[in-house]
């Protein structure tokens, strides 16, 4: 009986969490949108405001966890297509609810060249639509907006494979540009 009892309740528990996940998503940002603004730390304990990168593309990509696998390749993808991003006037942030100490290890195991945000709290992933928030910890989904310089989301990438996502933008960055 009280294993019947626990796995009805497992289950209303996560229904309600796939409920508030799915709630959350119609509420998601869109190309067009006004990005929101932010105010984070980065691993060295600089402040970083959306408005820094006025005038500029905006790679902001929120990610789940330093130094894990996917998170690694990832950001290991960015690092090694910085040239081509900066060619294209692009600069790259990554966001995650780590703190700034692990961003710092996790920056300096794989040289990366772009800031890390500490998000602990979860309130800038949350306002792009990217947080789980699973009451006992708080996770960043993978999520990239790509804004433009005049501070509008250009792009959205809610389903990506960290293999090639940054050259996915790297393509679209090329796009935009010879629309413009």
């Amino acid at each position: 009986m009280t294993l019947k009892l626990f796995l009805y309740l497992a289950v209303l528990i996560l229904s309600f969490i796939g409920y508030r996940n799915y709630a959350a998503a119609a509420d998601a940002l869109k190309a067009g949108d006004i990005a929101p603004g932010f105010s984070l730390n980065d691993a060295t304990g600089k402040t970083h405001y959306l408005s820094d990168y006025a005038g500029h593309y905006l790679v902001l990509y929120f990610y789940p966890k330093d130094d894990t696998p996917g998170c690694t390749k990832e950001a290991c993808h960015f690092r090694d297509d910085m040239a081509q991003l900066e060619k294209l006037g692009a600069h790259v942030v990554g966001v995650s609810v780590d703190n700034s100490a692990a961003h710092a290890d996790f920056a300096k195991k794989y040289h990366l060249p772009f800031p890390l945000l500490a998000d602990t709290e979860g309130q800038v992933a949350d306002s792009y639509g990217a947080l789980t928030n699973l009451y006992v910890f708080k996770i960043a989904k993978r999520y990239t907006y790509l804004i433009d310089p005049a501070g509008k989301i250009a792009k959205t990438y809610k389903s990506l494979d960290t293999s090639n996502h940054s050259q996915q933008i790297i393509d679209d960055l090329k796009g935009l540009q010879k629309s413009t």
